[in-house]
């Protein structure tokens, strides 16, 4: 089953005119005494909510059994996750934005320290785990509560394999096999690909071998692990890839997940390692595919994605707080985050819910969920705008033989530290 209408979290991603808007309104009007909800000077009735579009019809779902409760009017304002994000330090102080919205993990953290979050409670009903509850925790304060959880996963096709790779000295042994090899370029091999130029994609893997983004659990950018010896040695391994089996097009960041989609759309590639947003391209082109977990690292490890998903989160500006809090509290209880699975395929957050939903039989699903198991919580800090930053061209440096695995990933940290230090270091 494919996530109805999931569309992609461009996580860590948030264009530059957003990033320079939440750091010019850094903290403003962080006094919570805007309004941003309509209604009577003796308190308002209404309740502003920023739906992303893959989400109106599960929050519309819900609504009738809030409104009776609360004696409230839920005023839906349906646009894109990110452009609320967007609007939310402009709107919020001049008393027109919502009350409660929509955050990736990595966003909440950097919203709440730039004053445009309220802190919120989570309830102490075993809802969430040590790992959900870091994804929205920064610096002892809770910003958000978590609602969907995704992770990397592998896609393999049932027609060309009996099952699921389980070892990444499986997925070498497989792209041994001519039937898999890429005709335009001689010597090369399609048989498994994965799209680690990007960041987000590979920090997994380095994960596995040891390596780190920002230590003390992604909460201390001055010690950055891209560099160490363990997360060189995962660097390295991923270059023999790029250098002694995938072609070319596999190096160009600006394609290489199109063409790694579309050799296994078309019966090309056996297996390869994307997100849940793959779903729905394979199941619309007919592949018949399976999904299972990443299989193990040739150090015998788990690779280790980020844990992604999305949050709800209260608005600073809100004079609304209560009623923000009920309603983060409702939206993410056990019986929503089912109806949230069962309207929109993405898996909840809540354990209870997300127990239910392993229980389904449904591959993807299942994989997601015990893949998250492994992952590590993507640092919610602001500094790790830095690291996409950064990080961006590491693989294609060492890959491409320009630089030194180790070279690579020296200059890549360099960079990042010294971003670091000229953005952040006077605050």
């Amino acid at each position: 089953m494919a996530y109805k209408g999931w569309k992609r979290l461009a996580l860590g991603v948030v264009s530059a005119s957003a990033l320079l808007l939440l750091a010019a309104c850094n903290g403003g009007g962080g006094d919570g005494e805007t309004s941003t909800s309509g209604g009577d000077a003796g308190g308002s009735t209404t309740l502003k909510v920023d739906v992303d579009p893959r989400y109106s019809d599960y929050v519309n779902e819900i609504i009738p059994a809030f409104e009776k409760e609360h004696d409230v009017t839920i005023e839906i304002n349906e646009r894109d996750m990110f452009d609320g994000m967007e609007a939310l330090p402009l709107d919020g102080p001049a008393g027109i934005g919502s009350d409660v919205l929509i955050a990736p993990y990595d966003k909440v953290g950097v919203l709440g320290l730039q004053g445009h979050l309220a802190e919120v409670t989570l309830p102490d009903d075993d809802r969430y785990d040590e790992l959900d509850q870091r994804q929205v925790t920064v610096e002892d304060t809770v910003y958000g509560a978590p609602f969907v959880i995704e992770s990397l996963v592998m896609y393999y096709n049932k027609d060309l394999l009996d099952q699921a790779p389980e070892t990444f000295a499986d997925l070498e042994a497989l792209s041994k096999d001519d039937q898999y090899a890429f005709e335009n370029e001689a010597g090369t091999n399609t048989a498994f690909l994965a799209n680690w130029t990007t960041a987000y994609q590979y920090i997994g893997l380095l994960s596995g071998y040891g390596g780190y983004v920002f230590g003390e659990n992604g909460t201390d950018p001055t010690d950055i692990g891209l560099n160490t010896p363990e997360a060189i040695e995962g660097i390295t391994y991923i270059s023999e890839w790029y250098q002694n089996v995938w072609p070319k097009g596999m190096l160009d960041a600006t394609s290489s997940e199109n063409f790694m989609n579309e050799l296994f759309t078309n019966g090309d590639t056996a297996a390869v390692i994307n997100g849940p947003w793959g779903a729905a391209g394979y199941e619309e082109a007919g592949v018949n595919y399976g999904v299972s977990t990443i299989p193990t690292l040739p150090n015998g490890k788990e690779y280790e994605p980020f844990a992604g998903g999305v949050a709800w989160v209260a608005s600073k500006y809100s004079k609304n707080q209560d009623l923000a809090q009920e309603w983060l509290v409702y939206v993410t209880n056990a019986e929503n985050s089912e109806t949230l699975y069962e309207v929109t395929s993405e898996i909840p957050a809540n354990q209870e819910a997300r127990k239910t939903a392993s229980e389904k039989d449904d591959e993807l699903t299942q994989a997601v969920i015990e893949q998250f198991n492994s992952a590590v919580p993507m640092p919610n800090i602001p500094e790790m705008n830095e690291v996409w930053t950064g990080a961006e061209t590491l693989i294609f440096d060492a890959a491409t033989g320009n630089k030194t695995p180790k070279e690579a990933a020296d200059d890549a940290v360099q960079f990042i530290q010294e971003n670091i230090e000229q953005k952040y270091s006077s605050q």
